[in-house]
């Protein structure tokens, strides 16, 4: 009789909290140069979702590249991140490039370009993968801005 009352506590409890659908995402937002010293430059961006279920899950951003003037450059690296249940919140997407890789032979044509522009182009490729409760899904994300240098 024991079991019965928590097993039955435990199916009510999963089926209160509804998984009615995946989180959506609105989009990246915020790309700029957070930081830039004579080593490394850090780039930064905020991945915004809203999540109408009632449960969270887990967000992965492993396998977004960083192009830098149509130059592969860097991966974001970014912890785990765990999903709030009915809210609307946002990722940071923090990445740091080498300064001697920006300015290589390879890119001199599009960093001669930048600086007379002022601006450097920079595309954020890849996917986030959301997990919850055994099921997985991917968020294509493929943006691209003209960010501002500072000098």
């Amino acid at each position: 009789m024991k079991n019965l009352i928590i097993l039955s506590t435990i199916c009510l409890l999963f089926m209160n909290c509804s998984v009615s659908e995946k989180p959506q995402f609105i989009g990246l937002e915020n790309i700029q140069i957070s930081e830039s010293t004579s080593k490394h430059i850090t780039f930064t961006a905020q991945a915004k979702f809203i999540n109408p279920n009632d449960i969270g899950g887990e967000l992965q951003t492993d396998e977004i590249k960083v192009f830098i003037n149509n130059n592969e450059m860097a991966s974001v690296s970014a912890d785990h991140f765990e999903v709030p249940p009915k809210n609307e919140f946002s990722i940071p997407l923090k990445t740091k490039v080498p300064t001697d890789s920006i300015f290589s032979d390879k890119n001199l044509s599009g960093l001669l370009g930048s600086l007379f522009s002022k601006k450097v182009k920079i595309q954020y490729k890849g996917e986030i993968k959301y997990k919850v409760l055994g099921f997985s899904h991917y968020y294509k994300v493929d943006k691209t801005e003209d960010v501002k240098i500072k000098f």
